[in-house]
């Protein structure tokens, strides 16, 4: 009888760690091929993505390859213009990067007065801030990031690579001043904001100490500072969505990634 006993207990032990097995597997493919959770840490795509906005990336939708033969029985598409891209930082792949795709491979860029224009034609921006009035002139002798900011091109997208801006026109780190973005350097697109805090993050490099203050000031203001009207946010490539009055301050710096 003991045996018996002690044989159904191992084999009850056994199920619950296969099942754990299993669901551990099961988390761990999703969060490599399909799903992918990131912090949105600056307000370079203000204000359709706000400091402190943590989104679902969507890993599966653009595939392993846009020409893959799984395209033709999954649900995958190619990257589209208008996209907001979650990519590793062609300068520093070790970071991940989220900006809006503006240009395709093969289009010609140019940029006059703040103004995008591809192939000649101006691109409608309706998501597009700028928080700074003043428009640099066409000016090969300023530094960067004025001389690029507001003129920039013709450029021609090369094959194979994307030209990425931040929806925080005047506040952006992106393809005006670094580059273009691999293919095979995108990791998916932004898909929809899960929990968003108001508060402004430490950065990557940042000591443990200010770690724990972040999660300290989560705790105590979790209720007070959390966007519930931001909760389950989809991110759609033609939605703008509005700054609140007192979200203004976001605590982002000038010049955001």
């Amino acid at each position: 009888m003991a045996a018996t006993d002690d044989s159904q207990k191992k084999s009850t032990i056994r199920e619950y760690y296969e099942a754990l097995l299993i669901a551990v597997i099961f988390v761990n493919f999703a969060r490599i091929f399909v799903f992918q959770a990131f912090k949105i840490p600056t307000g370079s795509m203000e204000d359709n993505l706000k400091v402190g906005d943590h989104i679902i990336v969507n890993k599966f939708i653009y595939g392993p390859e846009p020409n893959a033969f799984l395209a033709k029985l999954l649900p995958l598409r190619p990257v589209r213009r208008g996209d907001i891209i979650v990519f590793r930082y062609p300068l520093q792949p070790d970071t991940d990067f989220v900006k809006r795709v503006i240009g395709m491979p093969g289009d010609t860029i140019e940029i006059r007065y703040k103004k995008v224009f591809i192939d000649g034609k101006p691109l409608s921006e309706p998501y597009v801030i700028h928080e700074d009035p003043t428009i640099f002139p066409p000016q090969p002798t300023l530094p960067e990031p004025y001389r690029s900011r507001d003129q920039y091109g013709p450029y021609t997208v090369p094959e194979g690579q994307y030209f990425a801006m931040g929806d925080n026109r005047d506040r952006s780190s992106d393809s005006r001043y670094w580059g273009t973005v691999p293919r095979s350097m995108i990791k998916g697109r932004a898909f929809m904001v899960y929990w968003s805090f108001r508060g402004t993050p430490p950065p990557p490099d940042a000591p443990a100490s200010d770690r724990v203050k972040e999660l300290a000031s989560v705790f105590i203001h979790f209720f007070t500072r959390t966007r519930w009207d931001r909760t389950f946010f989809i991110v759609d490539s033609k939605y703008h969505y509005h700054a609140e009055p007192a979200d203004t301050d976001t605590g982002a710096e000038s010049f955001s990634p």
